[in-house]
């Protein structure tokens, strides 16, 4: 295969675990006294010190957490749960889907992830694709999708709820137990075989089945990628390897587990053996936070987003000097950042002119210190994944001493291949790649990945691997970069998002829209449209956090969110916005018209993945009468 460019990470991880089993027990044998997990728990009504909602954080050691994990491997063994049979977790993020996953690979299972906002017939299609034969529930409303599509699901036979609800629900050939009944059961089954759970860890091969994620997809039905043990052996200790996560943080976990992010995390906690807080309810995120005092968390460039506006949409509320000196703190931010990257790649040292150090000094005390103590005032470093970060997002953050460490992987790489060093953030980059990952730029500048951590294959698509996954273990990732100075890797867009205009310009959207979310502090979405047209339009909805205390302020008519995005003021304002992003772009990039939506895109609609990324097809046939109108009476010969 020819190439442009090509880089191999520094070491190639030899000696790793045969399995994630044995990392988790090679940890355990390590550290048994040390701290493992935090979890929220409700705090007893009728304590001296409690009332009701009131919650408290419980620690449990390595060792505590073994002694659940092999009672849940053995009560899945009892159940006949044996090597490579799949068995499924739906769940929001917290501490029981930790052990769940734990226990099912302890067994030699392999777990398929459910989103839970998953609705019934997707969920009906992974459990029945998957061949699960047993659901880890979070709850009777996780149970209830499996019992309307039960038709559907001949391998399903065993549900366990995390949730234990008042009623036992009926579920017919479905037998329903709780979690701490499997575990009883896990307990009894290791009185008469002890060595059970032992004898199936040492039975693991690295090339065994371990996880089975489907693609959340912009299109058609969601793809089963295998992960195998050696995927998830090789990133937990590539990343503790890279110095991306180390032996002393403790790591604030909310990202979905369902998602690749979330569970690669997982991996890179149990090798270096830090401490994780777990609690993926994203209302609480902004209250967990000062309590956890984390030093490292992960996340996705919209909570980013959503924080700066915020921070932004506050100090306009407050208005006058505060509100001046918020824009006067971010830019200098902005610029600190930016010239320090600049003379560091140039000369080595992070330097930057005697006024402008200055003027960050007393921005810090004004502003800064302010935006990390809201962070925990810990905070070394936030992970970013999963979608592009908007440049200035990051220079400002960084400058505002919050580095966020891009990084980039997909779901068919088990999430890590590169992400941004903290001593050597850079950012516009995805960072340098994972010892032991390779990185080519083919001839068209698509990327593609080599190494341990790439997957083996769709689940039954023979056809649709071979596409994307050649012989020699290179992986078309479908996305187009390039290697930078140091070894930085760039993404400039997804290959298949890219478009050229009717003039026969290439437009590559995300670059336009990122600069957008960085310039207008009440975005929440913008998707560019153009291919084939001789200019172009963008669909853009509002942060309502943002955008409605701005139109009460501003007595801006309107009672619903919708009311006020159709008002003219409020089109005004984002035409603004838009002028001086087309001030940035090139004539060809320029958005001409654009729509305010209704709604914000989401989730529930089937706009966005629930990893937030927007499925732009969707999209646009959604909102394809507006984008008609957009182009009414154009020239698009």
């Amino acid at each position: 295969m020819s190439s442009a460019q090509s880089l191999i990470g520094t070491d190639t991880i030899a000696g790793r675990p045969a399995s994630v089993a044995h990392l988790f027990f090679s940890r355990v044998e390590a550290t048994p006294d040390n701290e493992a997990y935090r979890y929220p728990v409700p705090v007893d009504e009728h304590a001296a010190d409690g009332a009701p909602g009131a919650e408290q954080w419980r620690s449990m050691t390595w060792a505590q957490t073994a002694v659940r994990v092999r009672n849940i491997a053995a009560g899945l063994m009892a159940l006949g749960v044996e090597a490579e049979d799949r068995v499924a977790i739906a769940s929001s993020t917290r501490i029981e889907w930790i052990l769940a996953d734990l226990g099912n690979m302890c067994a030699g299972a392999a777990t398929t992830t459910v989103y839970p906002s998953t609705n019934a017939d997707e969920t009906a299609f992974i459990l029945g694709n998957s061949g699960s034969k047993v659901l880890f529930a979070e709850n009777a409303k996780q149970l209830d999708k499996a019992i309307a599509e039960r038709d559907r699901l001949p391998a399903l036979a065993h549900v366990v709820l995390f949730d234990a609800p008042a009623e036992r629900p009926a579920a017919a050939g479905l037998e329903v137990l709780t979690l701490a009944e499997l575990e009883e059961r896990g307990a009894g089954h290791l009185k008469e075989h002890p060595e059970a759970v032992e004898r199936a860890v040492e039975a693991l091969d690295r090339e065994q089945l371990a996880t089975l994620i489907y693609t959340s997809g912009t299109t058609g039905r969601p793809k089963g990628v295998r992960l195998v043990h050696d995927c998830w052996a090789y990133e937990g200790v590539a990343q503790q390897e890279s110095g991306m996560l180390r032996s002393d943080d403790v790591q604030f976990m909310w990202l979905p587990l369902s998602h690749v992010f979330g569970k690669t995390l997982i991996c890179g906690q149990i090798a270096t053996g830090h401490v994780m807080a777990v609690d993926g309810r994203v209302d609480r995120i902004i209250h967990n936070l000062p309590v956890v005092r984390p030093t490292l968390m992960a996340s996705a460039p919209r909570i980013f987003e959503k924080v700066y506006n915020g921070i932004a949409g506050k100090a306009r509320t407050e208005g006058g000097a505060k509100y001046k000196i918020f824009l006067w703190a971010a830019k200098v931010a902005r610029q600190h950042a930016r010239v320090s990257q600049e003379n560091r790649i140039a000369t080595g040292r992070d330097s930057v002119p005697f006024g402008l150090g200055l003027q960050h000094t007393i921005a810090d005390k004004l502003v800064y210190a302010k935006i990390r103590a809201a962070f925990g005032g810990r905070l070394r470093g936030s992970v970013s994944g999963s979608a592009a970060l908007a440049p200035e997002i990051g220079y400002f953050f960084l400058g505002a001493g919050v580095p966020i460490l891009e990084g980039y992987g997909l779901t068919e790489t088990s999430a890590g291949s590169a992400v941004n060093p903290a001593e050597d953030v850079r950012i516009g980059t995805v960072g340098v790649p994972l010892p032991g990952t390779e990185v080519r730029i083919a001839e068209d500048g698509e990327i593609l990945l080599r190494g341990p951590g790439v997957m083996r294959g769709y689940h039954e698509l023979p056809e649709q691997t071979a596409e994307v996954l050649e012989s020699d273990g290179w992986f078309h990732t479908g996305d187009v970069g390039e290697l930078t100075e140091g070894g930085y890797l760039r993404i400039t867009d997804r290959k298949k998002d890219m478009f050229k205009t009717s003039g026969g310009k290439y437009v590559a959207p995300s670059e336009v829209e990122g600069k957008f979310k960085a310039l207008c502090p009440f975005v929440s979405n913008i998707l560019v449209i153009g291919n084939g047209r001789n200019y172009c339009t963008a669909l853009i909805s509002l942060d309502e956090t943002a955008i409605m205390p701005w139109a009460t302020e501003k007595g801006v008519p309107g009672r619903t969110y919708a009311e006020v995005c159709a008002t003219p003021e409020v089109r005004t304002l984002i035409e603004g916005y838009v002028q001086r992003l087309n001030g940035e772009l090139q004539r060809w990039q320029t958005i001409k018209k654009f729509t305010l939506l209704p709604r914000d895109l989401d989730v529930e609609h089937g706009e966005l993945t629930p990893s937030l990324k927007i499925k732009r097809p969707v999209v646009e046939r959604t909102y394809a009468d507006a984008v008609t109108e957009m182009y009414a009476g154009a020239n698009e010969a």
